[in-house]
């Protein structure tokens, strides 16, 4: 089911969104811009001040991802009887946090892949940012997590990002310790008794205006390791408030997973291509 209205008189989307959905909290509009349920003229728009003009048509859409519902169907990648790896949409909290103990991957997926007289245990290999897309792994056992999680310095971790600007020279490597500051929730870079070994490796894909698609590679596994370097580098990642500034979406996808399986030896690779969200903002 959608809403479609039609444009009057010229303004900007939000506020036109604010003044024809009446009984709409503001941040439910703001979820399906972010979400990607509006469209202007058959086109997807997310840009809050995106301008109107007269005899445009707007609809909005529900929700395909309510985070609140108990429907969420996640796309599995790939399943076995050890493994699950799931393309996350960005939005999604990975695992619980404090604050929100049911709108999360883990226990969608757990939902999802569960009978009525077989409940199915997950525990998350790895972690994603909740504004963060793309292949994200599951162990159906604690012992095949720790198993993985054992090999993790040999896994090949592949994302994308969308940043600002065009880095110089267009590839290369960033070795900057990181810092957690657990009262701002944000990692220092730099040099510090207390910082860790962090390596990431960039190369530039393309430019279109005044922003770049890169390829990164991670040697290290640090949180926040991307968007804090990147920022370092002078190239936030687009729509990363924490580092740089607020966008529609987050530029960061996390497009290819390569472990070794343990007891079978066997190499496994898993890749979520880039949703459509993610590369408008490099279009």
């Amino acid at each position: 089911m959608s809403d479609k209205l039609r444009v009057s008189e010229a303004t900007g989307l939000l506020t036109f969104l604010n003044a024809q959905l009446k009984g709409w909290a503001r941040n439910k509009i703001k979820q399906r811009l972010k979400t990607g349920c509006v469209l202007v003229n058959d086109q997807l728009v997310r840009q809050h001040d995106y301008s109107l003009e007269s005899g445009d048509e707007v609809e909005v859409r529900a929700s395909p991802k309510n985070m609140k519902g108990e429907n969420i169907q996640l796309e599995i990648l790939y399943s076995d009887r050890d493994l699950v790896a799931i393309n996350k949409p960005a939005g999604l909290l990975s695992v619980a946090s404090a604050d929100e103990n049911k709108r999360h991957a883990l226990a969608i997926l757990r939902s999802q892949l569960s009978r009525s007289k077989r409940s199915v245990s997950l525990w998350p290999v790895h972690r994603l940012d909740r504004d963060t897309s793309g292949v994200l792994l599951f162990a159906t056992s604690r012992e095949m997590r720790e198993e993985v999680n054992a090999g993790w310095s040999n896994t090949d971790k592949i994302y994308l990002a969308v940043v600002d600007g065009c880095p110089k020279p267009d590839q290369g490597t960033i070795d900057q310790p990181l810092r957690l500051d657990e009262e701002r929730y944000q990692m220092h870079v730099g040099p510090h008794p207390e910082a860790k070994e962090a390596i990431t490796h960039y190369c530039t894909q393309r430019t279109v205006s005044d922003r770049s698609l890169l390829e990164v590679r991670l040697e290290t596994g640090r949180q926040h390791q991307i968007r804090a370097h990147l920022a370092w580098l002078g190239h936030p990642v687009i729509g990363d408030s924490r580092y740089g500034a607020d966008g529609p979406r987050m530029g960061l996808h996390a497009l290819r997973l390569s472990i070794t399986k343990p007891k079978t030896g066997k190499r496994l690779t898993f890749e979520a291509p880039a949703p459509d969200d993610f590369l408008d903002l490099i279009r």
